[in-house]
C-alpha cells in the first residue's frame, strides 16, 4: 500500500490485499455488475467518452468498455488497477486528479463517493468532476438512497456472484457522519468493511454541486440514487 493514505475509520478484514479505505481487492473483483450499466448507457449518447473516478477493480468499467464507451479509470489503489483491463487507467486521488486540461463527454462519479465524511474531500471531488466535463457533458453522481442507514440489518443476494451482502449496521458517530458496517459472504471467503459515511439531503447534494458549478438535470432513477448534473 505504499503511497496510498490510510484513512481514519475505513477498515476492511478479509483475503487479500485490503486498501486504505477498507476495500478489498479480491472482493470487488469478484462481484458482479448490476444495473448500473443500464442506467448509465440510458443516460448518455453512444460510445461517449467517460471518466470514470474510483473505479476499483473495474466491475462497471469493463461492462462499459464492453458496449462501446471510451473509458478513461481513474484510482489511487495500484493493486485495483492491476484488475482493470482494456482500457486507459489513471492512478490518482479522485478528489486531486488533473489531467491538464483534458475533457470528457461524461464524468462519473458513483460508489456513494460524493458521501464522503470530509467535506474537502467531497469539494475536491465535484472540483474534479466540473474541471474535466465538456461544457456540453454531463456528470452522472450516484448517490445513498433514503433508506440506506435505516431498516437495518438488511440483504441482498448478488445471485451471479454467489455472495450475500449484508449491511449490518450505520452508527452514528457525530456530525452527520455514520459508521457503516457491511459484510460480504461467499461459500469459500467472507469480507467485511467499515467506512464513514456522511448523511445528505437533497438539499445538501444539490447546494454541494451548486458550489462546484453543477446543477441537477435531472434524477435517473425512482429511488433518486442517479443523478444527471450538467455545468452551470
Amino acid at each position: 500500500m505504499s503511497g496510498q493514505r490510510i484513512r481514519e475509520g475505513h477498515s476492511g478484514t478479509g483475503p487479500g490485499v485490503i486498501t486504505p479505505d477498507g476495500c478489498a481487492v479480491q472482493l470487488y473483483s469478484r462481484l458482479s455488475v448490476g444495473d448500473e450499466p443500464d442506467v448509465i448507457e440510458a443516460a448518455v449518447p453512444a460510445g461517449a467518452s467517460i471518466l470514470e473516478l474510483g473505479c476499483g477493480a473495474g466491475r462497471v468499467t469493463h461492462a462499459l468498455a464492453a458496449r462501446g464507451f471510451r473509458v478513461t479509470a481513474v484510482d489511487e489503489s495500484p493493486q485495483m488497477l492491476e484488475c482493470v483491463q482494456g482500457v486507459r487507467t489513471v492512478r490518482s486521488p479522485a478528489e486531486s486528479l488533473d489531467l491538464g486540461g483534458e475533457t470528457f463527454d461524461v464524468v462519473m462519479l458513483a460508489s456513494f463517493l460524493v458521501h464522503t465524511s470530509d467535506h474537502r474531500v467531497r469539494e475536491g471531488l465535484l472540483r474534479t468532476c466540473r474541471r474535466h466535463v465538456k461544457d456540453g457533458g454531463v456528470v452522472l453522481v450516484q448517490r445513498e438512497g433514503a433508506d440506506y442507514g435505516t431498516n437495518l440489518p438488511r440483504e441482498r443476494v448478488d445471485v451471479d456472484a454467489g455472495c450475500t451482502i449484508r449491511i449490518v449496521s450505520a452508527e452514528p458517530v457525530g456530525d452527520g457522519v455514520r459508521s457503516v458496517r457491511a459484510e460480504y459472504h461467499f461459500d469459500d471467503a467472507l469480507w467485511t468493511q467499515t467506512f464513514l459515511s456522511r448523511e445528505l439531503s437533497v438539499e445538501e447534494f444539490e447546494n454541494h454541486l451548486d458550489a462546484a458549478g453543477l446543477m441537477v438535470d435531472r434524477y435517473l432513477t425512482d429511488d433518486g440514487v442517479w443523478v444527471r448534473a450538467r455545468p452551470k
